[in-house]
């Protein structure tokens, strides 16, 4: 099990079993914190518990310094051990006290009992399956079919995924692709007692969507600046190299505006990016634009269509479930790119979208929601200042009806989704018939009064969780590791609290950011209308003559399957670009390799 996830842990290697021989721990180490042998794990403490842990307590410093006051002593630096007296002190409680993201099982000898957490988004894995004799886990599910667990293909998944695009159930999200393996839910912990076999999973943290903050714009600016650089600067805390991506947007280059802002010591920042020359979205020249002005040291890295033919299967290999488009692939370059300069750590952009409205398909839900308070007029002057700003968004009678009768809305969006997937005219209609009793499952769309609803339901339920998945394996197969301060659970609580104006406002998204930004970064950058976040030419690569006879070949092996009908072989490929609907062939590729 270990051997597989060699990739996670190039440090070191730790092996562990208890006397009574029902207990084996074993873990793959990528030294951030405390390089020295005494952060090794398996760790043990006070004669009594043993842990494993994937990841980083970012406030472990402060943690420790409350922990000693209350008589505990340590023998590292490592966060790691601080977990351990933490979960001595507070219990199941410990994990209201940490900012981090993490995935660890602490056994305890003298209870006979595992307890094993997994931190409030997602942002690190953690798969188990069961059965009468046994209790698994690991950070990957390939850890898992190393030891004879099976690989079978959860087929109602593998149908949504195709037809629809969803990698994901958010009615079930301990559901995998693969039957009988499951992943524990963000801001879950498990308790699993050895004598009785016995399995519990609760909720410790839930994101508060219907908190109201009275608050002035300026004082919500400056409450976010004071979050912000304060989840940046714990995120930097490491006793290995830092660096960051940069992709020209606003939300990677406020990182790096923060970095430069709070660092005392003068030290090059190096930031990693992904260009793609001559592409009309390549970000090339923002990039620089940041890169110069706060004299960062920038490496670049150009994905190409031969690239993903050559790296296809190993992106695969390492995802292990199915992705929407070739979008993850540049920031698997980039932490590829990061791996070849020695720099471990990386901080990241991520989950700024979804919780401050970043992305343009919210745009429609944040007019309704104003229309719904019977605000025709300021609804009709956000619609004039969005069009203005040349922002994409769809408008028309449908979101009038949808503002006033939001339930009718969510239950028309799940049926669009239904009919969608029993009307697809290239699945197999023995393969359909084979998910009778099944055929809704998967599908839920949130009730939608406001622009939270759609927010928290991305942010907790659907989405965020997948672009995390993304990023932890894209940069775990590199030994490195992503840092994203957008997700401190403290910001993201606050900024749930504000407003919905305070997100978007006189036509602009990610408003609240563009204003902390606005004396500090570029004016091209914080005024940007264009929504990119590492596009490759997608559309492009997929005209390539050997991607296209990938295709092919993904499409036979789906009919030999069973799982679409032979017609299908007669179309004609559809080359897409990375973010729109339907990239049914995309899907058919990466679907081709998971079964």
């Amino acid at each position: 099990m270990t051997d597989t996830l060699a990739h996670r842990g190039p440090d070191g290697e730790g092996m562990w079993n208890n006397a009574g021989g029902n207990v084996f721990l074993g873990h793959r180490r990528l030294a951030i914190t405390d390089l020295s042998s005494n952060a090794a794990q398996p760790m043990h403490f006070s004669n009594r518990y043993t842990i494993i842990h994937n990841g980083e307590i970012y406030n472990h410093i402060e943690l420790r310094k409350t922990l000693q006051q209350r008589g505990y002593t340590f023998r590292s630096q490592s966060d790691t051990e601080v977990i351990l007296a933490a979960y001595d002190h507070w219990k199941e409680n410990c994990l209201q006290q940490f900012d981090g993201m993490f995935a660890f099982a602490i056994w305890d000898e003298k209870e006979q009992q595992l307890f094993a957490a997994r931190d409030r988004f997602g942002e690190k894995p953690f798969y188990y399956y069961q059965d009468e004799e046994h209790l698994v886990f690991a950070s990957e599910m390939k850890a898992l079919w190393a030891i004879g667990i099976e690989k079978c293909t959860n087929e109602k998944m593998l149908l949504n995924y195709i037809t629809i695009g969803h990698v994901q159930n958010s009615m079930d999200k301990e559901q995998t692709f693969f039957e009988n393996i499951y992943s524990l839910p963000p801001s879950h912990y498990l308790q699993f007692n050895a004598a009785t076999f016995k399995l519990t999973i609760n909720k410790y943290w839930s994101l508060n969507k219907e908190l109201k903050n009275d608050i002035s714009a300026a004082d919500a600016i400056e409450k976010f600046t004071e979050l912000f650089n304060g989840s940046v600067k714990r995120r930097s805390r490491s006793d290995v190299a830092v660096g960051t991506s940069l992709s020209g947007g606003l939300d990677s280059s406020s990182i790096v505006s923060t970095i430069k802002g709070l660092s005392t010591s003068g030290d090059r920042l190096a930031a990693f990016s992904a260009v793609f020359p001559g592409f009309e979205k390549d970000e090339s020249e923002y990039i620089q634009l940041v890169a110069g002005k706060f004299g960062v040291e920038n490496f670049q890295v150009h994905p190409t269509a031969e690239g993903l033919i050559k790296d296809f299967e190993k992106l695969c290999y390492h995802q292990e479930e199915p992705f929407q488009s070739s979008g993850i692939y540049a920031q698997y370059k980039v932490c590829e790119l990061a791996k070849s300069q020695q720099v471990k750590v990386l901080l990241d952009g991520q989950g700024a979208d979804e919780i401050l409205a970043g992305y343009p398909r919210y745009i429609h839900w944040y007019l309704q929601e104003v229309l719904s308070r019977h605000k025709l007029g300021a609804t009709q002057m956000e619609i004039k200042a969005l069009q203005k700003n040349k922002q994409p968004f769809r408008w028309n009678f449908k979101n009038f009806l949808a503002a006033f009768l939001p339930a009718h809305a969510a239950i028309q969006l799940e049926k669009n989704e239904y009919h969608q997937t029993i009307r697809n005219p290239y699945i197999n209609k023995d393969f359909l018939r084979s998910q009778s009793g099944r055929e809704w499952e998967g599908f839920h769309k949130p009730i939608v009064t406001k622009l939270n609803d759609i927010l928290y339901f991305n942010t907790a339920e659907m989405g965020l969780e997948e672009l995390l998945r993304f990023a932890d394996r894209n940069s775990m197969a590199h030994g490195t590791e992503l840092r994203l301060p957008f997700l401190d659970h403290e910001l993201v609580a606050f900024i749930f609290s504000l407003p919905a104006q305070f997100k978007i406002h006189e036509g602009w998204t990610k408003w609240l950011l563009r204003q902390a930004m606005a004396e500090k970064l570029p004016q091209e950058i914080v005024w940007r209308t264009d929504k990119v976040g590492y596009e490759p030419p997608q559309q492009q690569w997929m005209q390539n003559v050997v991607l296209q006879d990938y295709i092919h070949e993904a499409r036979k092996k789906l009919v030999n399957a069973k799982i679409l009908s032979k017609k299908v072989l007669d179309k004609k490929i559809e080359p897409r670009s990375a973010y729109t609907e339907n990239n049914f062939d995309w899907r058919y590729l990466c679907a081709a390799q998971i079964i």
